[in-house]
Protein backbone atom coordinates (compact mmCIF):
# COMPACT_ATOMS: atom_id res chain seq x y z
CA UNK A 1 0.00 0.00 0.00
CA UNK A 2 1.49 3.31 -0.99
CA UNK A 3 0.34 6.99 -0.02
CA UNK A 4 1.24 10.43 -1.39
CA UNK A 5 3.24 12.11 0.36
CA UNK A 6 1.86 15.79 0.88
CA UNK A 7 -1.79 14.51 -0.23
CA UNK A 8 -2.89 16.83 3.35
CA UNK A 9 -1.12 19.73 2.62
CA UNK A 10 -3.06 19.48 -0.88
CA UNK A 11 -6.32 19.23 0.57
CA UNK A 12 -5.17 22.01 3.54
CA UNK A 13 -4.36 24.52 0.05
CA UNK A 14 -8.22 23.41 -1.68
CA UNK A 15 -9.38 24.38 1.73
CA UNK A 16 -8.06 28.01 2.24
CA UNK A 17 -5.59 26.48 4.51
CA UNK A 18 -1.61 27.94 4.49
CA UNK A 19 -3.10 31.35 4.67
CA UNK A 20 -5.45 30.59 1.54
CA UNK A 21 -1.84 29.95 -0.86
CA UNK A 22 -2.17 27.97 -3.84
CA UNK A 23 0.21 24.69 -3.13
CA UNK A 24 3.32 24.63 -5.88
CA UNK A 25 3.04 22.94 -8.59
CA UNK A 26 5.42 20.54 -7.98
CA UNK A 27 3.20 18.98 -4.99
CA UNK A 28 0.84 17.53 -8.12
CA UNK A 29 3.87 15.54 -8.66
CA UNK A 30 4.55 14.08 -5.09
CA UNK A 31 7.19 10.99 -4.44
CA UNK A 32 5.11 7.94 -4.10
CA UNK A 33 5.91 6.25 -0.35
CA UNK A 34 5.87 2.76 1.20
CA UNK A 35 4.35 3.03 4.82
CA UNK A 36 7.01 1.57 7.37
CA UNK A 37 4.39 -1.16 8.24
CA UNK A 38 5.49 -2.52 4.60
CA UNK A 39 8.77 -1.37 4.04
CA UNK A 40 11.81 -4.11 3.45
CA UNK A 41 13.55 -5.20 6.47
CA UNK A 42 17.15 -3.73 7.24
CA UNK A 43 19.87 -4.92 5.53
CA UNK A 44 22.17 -7.55 7.90
CA UNK A 45 25.15 -4.73 9.07
CA UNK A 46 22.84 -1.83 9.28
CA UNK A 47 23.69 -0.80 12.65
CA UNK A 48 22.71 3.09 13.69
CA UNK A 49 25.78 5.54 13.20
CA UNK A 50 26.79 7.11 16.65
CA UNK A 51 28.85 9.56 16.93
CA UNK A 52 29.78 10.45 20.55
CA UNK A 53 31.23 14.07 21.14
CA UNK A 54 34.20 12.32 23.96
CA UNK A 55 35.20 10.57 20.73
CA UNK A 56 35.61 13.39 18.48
CA UNK A 57 39.37 14.25 17.01
CA UNK A 58 39.23 18.36 16.90
CA UNK A 59 41.61 20.24 14.68
CA UNK A 60 42.96 23.30 15.63
CA UNK A 61 41.70 26.04 13.01
CA UNK A 62 42.33 29.89 13.14
CA UNK A 63 38.76 30.66 14.26
CA UNK A 64 37.91 27.95 16.79
CA UNK A 65 38.22 24.00 16.55
CA UNK A 66 36.39 21.85 13.80
CA UNK A 67 35.70 17.53 14.25
CA UNK A 68 34.90 15.91 11.21
CA UNK A 69 32.16 12.92 11.82
CA UNK A 70 30.97 11.64 8.22
CA UNK A 71 31.91 13.20 4.60
CA UNK A 72 30.80 9.77 1.97
CA UNK A 73 27.86 9.45 0.12
CA UNK A 74 24.70 7.50 1.36
CA UNK A 75 22.20 5.40 -0.34
CA UNK A 76 20.48 8.23 -1.56
CA UNK A 77 22.51 11.48 -1.32
CA UNK A 78 25.57 12.05 -3.48
CA UNK A 79 27.23 14.32 -0.33
CA UNK A 80 26.63 13.26 3.41
CA UNK A 81 29.52 15.81 5.63
CA UNK A 82 28.74 16.43 9.12
CA UNK A 83 31.44 18.33 11.09
CA UNK A 84 31.19 20.00 14.92
CA UNK A 85 32.64 23.63 15.00
CA UNK A 86 33.87 25.55 17.71
CA UNK A 87 34.07 29.23 17.17
CA UNK A 88 35.87 31.38 19.46
CA UNK A 89 34.73 34.83 20.71
CA UNK A 90 34.64 37.64 17.86
CA UNK A 91 36.18 35.24 15.79
CA UNK A 92 34.54 34.03 12.44
CA UNK A 93 34.32 30.74 11.09
CA UNK A 94 34.97 31.88 7.26
CA UNK A 95 34.81 34.78 5.08
CA UNK A 96 31.16 34.45 2.93
CA UNK A 97 31.49 32.13 0.35
CA UNK A 98 28.73 29.48 -1.14
CA UNK A 99 29.15 25.83 -2.48
CA UNK A 100 26.69 24.03 -4.30
CA UNK A 101 24.84 21.49 -2.01
CA UNK A 102 22.26 22.77 0.93
CA UNK A 103 23.71 23.55 4.48
CA UNK A 104 22.06 23.15 7.71
CA UNK A 105 23.38 24.71 11.05
CA UNK A 106 22.40 23.10 14.57
CA UNK A 107 23.68 25.82 17.36
CA UNK A 108 24.21 24.03 20.60
CA UNK A 109 25.64 27.06 22.54
CA UNK A 110 26.50 30.35 22.38
CA UNK A 111 25.67 33.46 19.89
CA UNK A 112 26.54 34.04 16.38
CA UNK A 113 25.62 36.67 13.46
CA UNK A 114 24.78 34.54 10.11
CA UNK A 115 24.84 36.13 7.00
CA UNK A 116 22.92 35.15 3.97
CA UNK A 117 23.12 37.42 1.13
CA UNK A 118 24.28 40.49 2.05
CA UNK A 119 21.40 39.56 5.21
CA UNK A 120 22.29 39.25 8.82
CA UNK A 121 20.66 37.54 11.54
CA UNK A 122 21.35 37.13 15.53
CA UNK A 123 20.73 33.76 16.75
CA UNK A 124 21.29 31.65 19.74
CA UNK A 125 21.44 28.09 21.30
CA UNK A 126 18.87 25.81 19.42
CA UNK A 127 18.77 27.86 16.85
CA UNK A 128 18.71 25.80 13.29
CA UNK A 129 20.04 27.83 10.07
CA UNK A 130 20.06 26.09 6.53
CA UNK A 131 21.48 27.45 3.60
CA UNK A 132 20.48 26.81 0.73
CA UNK A 133 22.62 25.59 -2.57
CA UNK A 134 24.79 28.98 -3.74
CA UNK A 135 23.65 30.85 -0.69
CA UNK A 136 26.50 33.64 0.06
CA UNK A 137 26.83 32.86 4.23
CA UNK A 138 29.07 33.36 6.83
CA UNK A 139 29.19 32.72 10.41
CA UNK A 140 30.88 35.01 13.11
CA UNK A 141 30.38 34.71 16.93
CA UNK A 142 28.95 37.61 18.74
CA UNK A 143 28.90 36.34 22.11
CA UNK A 144 30.61 36.61 25.03
CA UNK A 145 31.53 32.36 25.05
CA UNK A 146 32.35 30.18 21.95
CA UNK A 147 29.64 29.16 19.93
CA UNK A 148 29.34 25.49 19.50
CA UNK A 149 27.36 24.15 16.32
CA UNK A 150 26.92 21.22 14.31
CA UNK A 151 26.93 21.56 10.48
CA UNK A 152 25.06 18.75 7.89
CA UNK A 153 25.91 19.47 4.55
CA UNK A 154 23.71 17.10 1.81
CA UNK A 155 23.67 17.37 -2.06
CA UNK A 156 25.92 17.15 -5.20
CA UNK A 157 29.76 16.82 -3.72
Amino acid sequence: MTGRILKGLLLLGAAGGLAGAEPPSAYDAAVEATPPEVSPPPRPGNAPTVFSASDFTWENKAFGKQAFLINRSSRTLDLLEIHATIVETGANSHEPHRHRYEEVLVLQSGRVEVEVNGVTEEIGPGSVMVFLSQDWHAVRNIGDEPAVYTVINVGPP
